[in-house]
Order: C-alpha cells, then structure tokens, then sequence
C-alpha cells in the first residue's frame, strides 16, 4: 500500500538470509503483510556457500539438550526454539516442501541432490507463496522507533522511502563472509535501541601456523585424527575428526570448532601449542609394534620405502625430514632411539598457532546480541516492544555440521510466528 512516500506493513524483516527467510516467510503465512529487505542483489548469498556449495542444513540430532550442549553455556537460551522448530520439524518442512535430506558422516544432513539452491528455491517459493514483499538490492539507512497516539511503530529508512510497519525482526547475520553482506550493520541498529553487544568475533576459523613445512604438505587432508591445544602445557581443548593443512596453516572441521578457543588464547600470555595425533587409536605401546612389524615386513628396504602402510604418500618425505632419520637407512637398522623418535611424531606432532585468518573467512561469529535481554520463547527484545531478533545476530555460535543453520532455522521460525501472532487484525 503506497501512501506519499511510505510503504506500510505489518512486519518488517531485514537480512535475507536463513533466519531472515524464514521469518519473514512464518509471518506471512500466519497472515501478516511482510516486507524482506535483502541489501545484495539477491536471497541467500551466504546459504549457497554453506557446506562448501552443499548446504549441510541441520545435524541429525533430535534431543534438544544434546544439541543444545553443542552451544556450550548459551545453548539452554535455544531450548524454546528447538521445542517450537526444531531438528524434526525442518526436515518436515523441507521434505513436505520435496526437498529430501540425507545424514552423511558426521550425522551431518544434506539435500538428496547436494545442491544448496534446492534449499533456497523450497525458502523462496515459500515466500512467495506468503505473499511477502521482496526488496533486494536495498541497504537500509536507518532504523526508527516512534510513539505516537498510544501506538508505536518502526521506520525503517531505505534510501528513496521509508517503510512503515508495526513490527521489526533483525536477522542481519554477524560479520563472518563480509562479502556476502554480513557486515554488522544489525549490532549499532541494535545498540541504538539499548541492547548490549558481545564483542563479535571470528568463529569456525582457518588457523595460521609457525612452521614453515606446512607448505610441502598444503591440499592434504587427514581423517580420523585428534587435536589437542595446550597453554603453558595444559591441555585446554581437544577434537577428533578430519584436519586439512593448507598454504598458511590449517583448516577443517577439528580446526574450526577449535578456533574460537584459540582465539581466546592467542590473547594470553603464555606457551600456545596444538598437538596433532595421526592415530588417535593406537597407545604409544600398540603403535611401536605396529611400527615394529611393518619395519619387519619391509626388512631391506631404505626407511623413505617403508611407511606406505603408516602415513599417506603425499606425508611420507616430509615425515622422514622431520624424524631426523637418513631416508636411504634400511629399515632393519634403525636403532630403538630412532624408532622411539618417529613414534613421537606420529603420536605428537606440534604446530605453533599464530592467529586466526579472520572474519573474512569465518564461517560464523561469536558474540553478538546479549542473550538475557532476548526472550528465548519468543525472540522479542526486552528493551523494545516489537523488536525480534533471530539467527547469527545473537550470541549464539556451535560447532560445524549444521548446528548453526538449525539454530537459524529455529530462532526465525520462532521470531516470524510470535511477530504475525501479536498483531491486532
């Protein structure tokens, strides 16, 4: 409804990502007039990344306190949401929407075609089928609350107009992949209305590394290791899972769960080391006999000749460099000290964290919106009547494997529904 240079709606939603979509599509379909204001060209830039083009959009965990957990001490601030929209729930509406999932390793799920736009295209029809007013390629300016005549509503200033509407849902993303839009621009609209911000920070981040050797070794990912960070030797953290080395450093899953832990520590004072396991399933004792029969088994070749068995091809000089041992010694002379060194590597191989490649290339931010001024029933602020929060915006981030497209899912399902259900008809 054009009136002068205003556009009137019942809920304005601003961000056009997961949380965003969803919202704006829950609002609509419970009746209110919505309008979904996306400053990029185009809905879900960053969801068609996710996954690595694939979309893991949820983890195939339907315990709402064991998924929570994966929140750490923020995660009970998800129960309500996981109760209203939770893992069952959004395979339910993609499925009954004709988008299938599958659970990979990991019990991460995907679409049956691996592809992230059939996620988006069942979001967009959904939108569509709610009648909700799509402005892409619209930055907002500003964001106005007003009291007037006993009523409040919200302007939301767009370069050419402002739009009138009753209720606002911030789903602006925090400030991970500033390309694809997420550039904190939600946290001064939010700090404006009086809500205090966590200090955002990269989450679910590529480490960069001391050593050198790294390089020799860049594109090879190992599976099935373990990671432990230590500060001032105490061991702070640990992870299992699948690792990739590459030119700066190190990447992967393990890494990136760690990475905000790391952050942390790269902060304090002190000795920072992560210490890498390549075969987390055998003791010291148990890897030194299989070493013992492989080196058997091989008996007269020279050492470089020998760890087909033990290492991937693409690891094995680097590992003879760094074992110190001559490459061209016959496997049968090497002596118990020697052996007990290569055990050593094996077992503890150290690399020296240094920093974190930073929000241009963090999956997801930590911080943002303080928890205890949201009401986690319903998504409203408890500074503004009328203003809901929903997605990456709030202080909540989780490990890789879907939890974070879940919690997103989840909190604009449930800010879309209170939003429409509290408008007066």
């Amino acid at each position: 409804m054009l009136i002068r240079d205003k556009y009137l709606f019942d809920v304005s939603v601003i961000g056009g990502g997961p949380a965003g979509m969803l919202a704006a599509g829950r609002a609509a379909e419970l009746g209110a007039r919505v309008v979904l204001i996306e400053k990029n060209d185009s809905l879900g830039k960053k969801l068609l990344i996710t996954g690595k083009g694939r979309c893991n959009y949820t983890h195939n965990e339907t315990e709402i306190r064991k998924f929570a957990e994966n929140f750490g001490r923020n995660g009970r601030f998800l129960y309500g949401a996981l109760e209203r929209f939770g893992v069952q729930q959004v395979l339910d509406f993609f499925q009954s929407r004709g988008l299938n999932g599958k659970v990979e390793r990991g019990n991460r799920i995907f679409p049956d075609s691996g592809d992230a736009r059939d996620v988006l295209n069942v979001l967009l029809k959904y939108l569509s089928k709610g009648k909700v007013e799509v402005l892409n390629g619209t930055e907002v300016v500003d964001i106005i609350f007003k009291h007037h005549s006993n009523q409040y509503d919200f302007r939301t200033i767009l370069p050419r107009y402002e739009i009138i509407s009753k209720k606002v849902i911030l789903c602006t993303g925090g400030k991970s992949y500033p390309q694809t839009g997420s550039t904190g621009d939600g946290y001064d609209w939010a700090n404006k209305f009086g809500h205090t911000i966590i200090q955002p920070e990269p989450a679910l981040n590529p480490v960069k590394t001391l050593e050198k050797w790294i390089s020799e070794v860049q594109g090879l990912s190992l599976r099935n290791v373990s990671l432990q960070l230590f500060h001032d030797g105490k061991k702070k953290d640990e992870r299992f899972g699948e690792m990739l080395f590459t030119h700066f450093g190190i990447s992967g899953p393990i890494v990136m769960d760690m990475s905000k832990t790391i952050g942390q520590y790269l902060k304090k004072k002190g000795k920072l080391q992560l210490m890498l396991d390549m075969k987390p399933a055998l003791s010291f004792q148990k890897l030194d006999k299989r070493i013992q029969r492989d080196f058997q088994e091989f008996k007269g070749r020279m050492f470089k000749n020998s760890l087909a068995k033990l290492l991937p091809a693409s690891m094995i000089e680097l590992m003879v460099k760094l074992s110190g041992i001559d490459a061209n010694k016959k496997v049968d002379h090497i002596s118990r000290s020697e052996r007990n060194k290569f055990l050593h590597l094996l077992k503890e191989l150290t690399l020296t964290p240094v920093g974190l490649l930073g929000f241009q290339w963090s999956v997801i931010t930590s911080g943002g919106i303080a928890l205890n001024e949201v009401n986690p029933d319903t998504m409203a602020s408890k500074k503004i009547d009328q203003l809901y929060f929903a997605g990456e915006i709030l202080d909540l981030d989780g490990p890789s494997g879907g939890y974070n497209l879940q919690e997103c899912w989840s909190t604009g399902f449930l800010a879309g529904e209170n939003a429409a259900q509290k408008i007066k008809k």
